[in-house]
């Protein structure tokens, strides 16, 4: 059924509402759309009566969004970059679709790309943009379709698909692990798993740890210092799998592997039916079965 259009305020006002919750500022808001500031005011009162209530506060020079106005700036923004996305992709690949995706960079880059030809290839109308993210986003503030994260599956107004649980092994250059016992060796930590060691002692009924002796942002770069003998690791085993049977890596004698986290496909939960991610979706379920098998 088609919507009355007294609901859908003209992209103008919408774009001006935007610029101006974007910058807090009539000014700074005109200057970006090379309009003069009264137009921007006009453009905004006109939204405000169109949609019946008041979205920013005046103070003095500088304004600020009501409660309805931050609700509906968050819900207009998304807009805005779903139309942005779909006229880009449109230029650029007529024939199909873009899928714009997020990603975590070792899973990207050791797991996730190598395994992309496939996809590609039974999907040449598809464009993937991929991107790497290390924190938590807003797919309101983003104009990704998907992201892979890890977590324990608590992301609000999302829709989900578990790939796996992650399993952590510890796992040190030999000439390190001959060095003594795992409680006596220097340890490497991923800064975004900040109690990943405490919760492997715990599993496995020893004292909890002190410091670890090195700090590091990505697996990528946890992996070549383990290699290089700088310390013990916590690495998912599908990223070191290759490097145990060439023996560069070892895991340490009678421990076992500790989960604390998995990965998921998540993606805005209004925009689960796009084409592309649905095709992307179900590569990737698949594919995420025989996760060890290119």
């Amino acid at each position: 059924m088609a919507t009355s259009r007294r609901f859908t305020p003209p992209l103008a006002y919408l774009t001006a509402f935007e610029a101006v919750a974007r910058h807090g500022s009539v000014t700074d808001a005109a200057r970006e759309l090379d309009l003069t500031q009264s137009a921007v005011s006009r453009q905004i009162q006109k939204l405000e009566a169109q949609v019946g209530g008041v979205l920013f506060e005046r103070d003095r020079k500088r304004l600020h969004l009501t409660a309805q106005g931050a609700s509906y700036a968050r819900d207009i923004r998304a807009a805005l970059a779903q139309i942005q996305t779909a006229t880009i992709a449109l230029q650029s690949n007529p024939d199909g679709g873009a899928l714009n995706l997020a990603s975590l960079p070792s899973f990207g880059t050791h797991w996730l790309a190598p395994r992309l030809p496939g996809f590609l290839s039974a999907h040449p109308g598809i464009t993937l943009n991929m991107s790497t993210r290390l924190v938590a986003f807003d797919f309101a503030d983003e104009s990704f379709h998907a992201a892979i994260v890890h977590g324990q599956g608590n992301w609000p107004r999302t829709g989900q698909l578990k790939l796996w649980d992650e399993q952590m092994l510890a796992v040190a250059a030999p000439e390190l692990l001959a060095q003594g016992a795992v409680t006596d060796l220097p340890r490497l930590q991923l800064e975004t798993r900040p109690n990943a060691w405490a919760d492997w002692f715990a599993a496995h009924n020893l004292p909890q740890p002190g410091k670890p002796a090195m700090v590091v942002d990505q697996f990528g770069t946890m992996l070549r210092a383990a290699q290089a003998g700088l310390g013990v690791a916590l690495m998912p085993d599908y990223l070191v799998a290759q490097e145990i049977q060439a023996g560069s890596l070892i895991e340490l004698p009678q421990a076992r592997p500790v989960s604390i986290g998995a990965y998921f496909l998540i993606w805005p939960e209004r925009g689960g039916d796009y084409p592309a991610l649905v095709a992307f979706r179900d590569w990737l379920q698949t594919a995420s079965a025989t996760r060890f098998t290119l």
